[in-house]
């Protein structure tokens, strides 16, 4: 059932949300049940804009995730790949001087403010243009699921994103709100309640996409790019196609871009050491935390491991889709 009743006449008018809602975590707004994923009211009509009016190129590039999965290291790994001959000195690369959320735009954001001004901003985006979603892949727009732009998704196992999410919630928390303790938010991500989720749909969604149409959505898993970034960030270049040439692998292309992007690198610049960025105002500072696999092994009890294996075995099962976990 829809979780939106529309205004009767005026189609510009705004959809009034009905009850099917969550609380947020450690947030002052509400998730709202739409198109069958929670979520955040603060985005409902921004997505509706972005599915309405957003034009893909062919030659455009969406970096899609499931928040808290790594996002913000495959926004500038897609950024910088995509665009490695045109910035191909990396001392004044765009990523020292820019957080990668603002080179490579969240489309829900985007599409948040006056519609007139953003496609134009779109329009004179420079291509390939690199833009970013967390919407699931049923909901993006037409335009991006029948055109032959390419999808690079990444998600990470549950068990760390979780944690992921959860810390980072409670960073960017007003003041004036508590902190969601932990038992709690685990309750809510063992049901799927998280901003965009269930998490278990999301991820499912773009591999179910991957596997019917490998050339048009790749999907990564964190652990995995973590493990080998060198094959996969040429894996990821083969896939936009653009690869790397033997020269440039040979004068040390590759390993400067992953040194580029890698978590110290980005943690340690100036610009995303201070100030906010996105319709949130979150504090860029609050995008790096440990960058680590397993941790989650520092906050799950033995019951929480049983419960959450449980569910991922359940959601998962016959998928082909598998996580593995450093326990």
């Amino acid at each position: 059932m829809s979780s939106l009743a529309w205004n009767q006449g005026n189609e510009e008018e705004k959809p009034i949300l009905s009850l099917y809602r969550e609380k947020a975590w450690a947030s002052p707004y509400d998730y709202h049940l739409f198109q069958n994923f929670w979520c955040p009211s603060i985005h409902v009509e921004a997505v509706e804009s972005f599915q309405k009016h957003f034009q893909a190129k062919e030659t455009d590039v969406i970096v899609a995730s499931f928040p808290k999965s790594g996002t913000i290291w495959l926004k500038a790994l897609a950024f910088a790949i995509v665009n490695h001959q045109r910035f191909s000195s990396l001392e004044n690369h765009p990523l020292l001087t820019s957080n990668p959320h603002e080179l490579v735009p969240f489309l829900e954001f985007v599409f948040c403010g006056d519609i007139h001004d953003q496609l134009h901003l779109l329009a004179n985006k420079p291509d390939p243009r690199v833009l970013g979603t967390h919407t699931p892949f049923p909901s993006l727009p037409d335009s991006i699921k029948d055109s032959n732009c390419k999808i690079i998704y990444i998600c990470r196992n549950p068990f760390d994103n979780f944690v992921s999410a959860w810390n980072y919630f409670n960073k960017i928390k007003p003041e004036s709100l508590p902190a969601v303790p932990l038992d709690e938010a685990f309750e809510m991500y063992c049901k799927g309640i998280m901003d965009y989720g269930p998490w278990w749909s999301h991820m499912l969604g773009y591999w179910n996409e991957s596997v019917a149409k490998p050339n048009k959505v790749l999907f990564l898993k964190y652990d995995d790019l973590k493990e080998d970034t060198s094959f996969h960030v040429k894996r990821i270049a083969d896939f936009f196609g653009c690869s790397f040439t033997e020269e440039e692998e040979n004068n040390g292309t590759v390993e400067g871009i992953i040194q580029l992007c890698s978590f110290k690198k980005m943690k340690d610049l100036e610009v995303n050491k201070s100030g906010k960025v996105g319709k949130a105002g979150v504090e860029k500072k609050n995008f790096f935390r440990k960058a680590e696999t397993g941790d989650w092994i520092n906050y799950f009890s033995p019951s929480m491991i049983e419960k959450l294996s449980k569910i991922v075995e359940e959601k998962l099962d016959g998928s082909g889709l598998s996580f593995k976990y450093c326990s």
